[in-house]
């Protein structure tokens, strides 16, 4: 009987060391990788025409990590051999799970334009022909084990102006505590285009004392929306200055807020004027057709007001307006339709006319957006 319990125990003890060794085959350990080399493509030399490509074939060898394991790859651009320097390289934003990718020759058209004008070039001096160094990163599906390959240069890369064309907006909307918060959904106010369509916008709006504006093409918190960056000019008292990047507005009021954007090179340059709130009747129901003091509306105290008009002194189709600089009274123009929305003509042809008797005033609040008449 001892004889069995000793041949059982060891075949117990036998058992166990195989499980042992089955289970750290079954968990291998991730070792960090020494060495993962991006191999130098064959035409190196030769010229890579970047608009003329679709794309540009890279292999390397794939990071020992101890196990057969899925590795991501990913793409960097120099055009001075450094991959240290914040800005003198660009990563690539798609990436590779094998060994042999075909890098998009667009993308590596755009990185190397931003480079090129980050280092002093202008649109005009494209298309050059540069030195392009490429680099990979290899890292586990989750992070974890990155290594970066040696650079590579591709001595001739032709290069043409690979980013869109800057274009002046076509919208623009007004946030701001001034104007009741800052959530894009439900404060946000749009600008209206003038007809021209050229990159200037307009608004009245009342801003409370010490209110905080900010602008966007979009209604939402992108990275473009701007407010003291741009440049302001107070035509009405409003006690314009700078809070927390934000546009201050010291002095409460109405105000007929004028957005004017232009291309300088590839940014957008605005500037923000800050008018008197005046609005004017125009046409037969006021007699004329010109601009004059004794046509604007009345303007409220505060913003829950009415602008009133004089009366109209004959029954006919209302035309009103604000006036810009340089701009003609029509391609700023509005009218109040029977359901008491104001609509701004903006970018469109004549709008719905509307007649109303004489001696009725019109009665218009920018801010909530309604009008009446009586």
């Amino acid at each position: 009987m001892k004889k069995i319990t000793i041949l059982a125990s060891l075949f117990l003890g036998l058992s166990l060391f195989t499980a042992c060794e089955d289970d750290r085959d079954s968990n291998p350990i991730l070792q960090d990788p020494t060495t993962f080399v991006l191999n130098t493509p064959a035409y190196s030399t030769a010229v890579y025409d970047l608009q003329k490509s679709s794309s540009i074939e890279l292999t390397c060898s794939q990071p020992d990590y101890g196990f057969t394991a899925a590795t991501v790859y990913t793409v960097q651009v120099s055009l001075n051999n450094d991959f240290t320097t914040e800005g003198a390289y660009t990563t690539l934003s798609t990436t590779y799970t094998t060994a042999k990718m075909n890098v998009d020759a667009s993308e590596i058209a755009v990185a190397a334009t931003n480079l090129a004008l980050a280092n002093g070039k202008t649109e005009t001096d494209f298309p050059l022909t540069t030195g392009v160094n490429i680099r990979l990163k290899a890292a586990l599906t989750n992070g974890m084990g990155a290594i970066y390959s040696n650079s590579i240069t591709l001595d001739k890369v032709r290069v043409h102006f690979a980013l869109p064309a800057v274009v002046i907006p076509t919208t623009m909307n007004i946030i701001g505590d001034g104007i009741g918060g800052w959530d894009w959904s439900s404060n946000a106010i749009s600008m209206v285009p003038t007809y021209d369509n050229n990159g200037t916008f307009w608004r009245m709006i009342y801003v409370t004392a010490g209110g905080k504006l900010k602008f966007n093409i979009e209604k939402a918190w992108d990275g473009s929306e701007f407010g003291s960056s741009a440049t302001p000019v107070d035509n009405a008292g409003a006690g314009l200055g700078e809070n927390d990047g934000n546009l201050l507005v010291n002095n409460a009021g109405w105000y007929l807020v004028v957005v004017k954007s232009a291309v300088v090179g590839r940014d957008i340059k605005y500037t923000i004027e800050f008018n008197a709130p005046k609005v004017y009747l125009m046409g037969n129901t006021i007699g004329g057709w010109d601009i004059k003091d004794e046509n604007a509306f009345t303007v409220p105290a505060d913003g829950s007001g009415f602008f009133i008009s004089p009366k109209l002194i004959a029954t006919d189709e209302v035309r009103m307006c604000v006036k810009l600089a340089d701009v003609d009274w029509w391609k700023t123009e509005f009218i109040v339709l029977a359901d008491g929305k104001i609509s701004y003509r903006g970018t469109g042809g004549d709008q719905e006319r509307y007649i109303v008797n004489k001696d009725k005033s019109v009665y218009l609040n920018f801010m909530t957006g309604k009008g009446k008449y009586e």
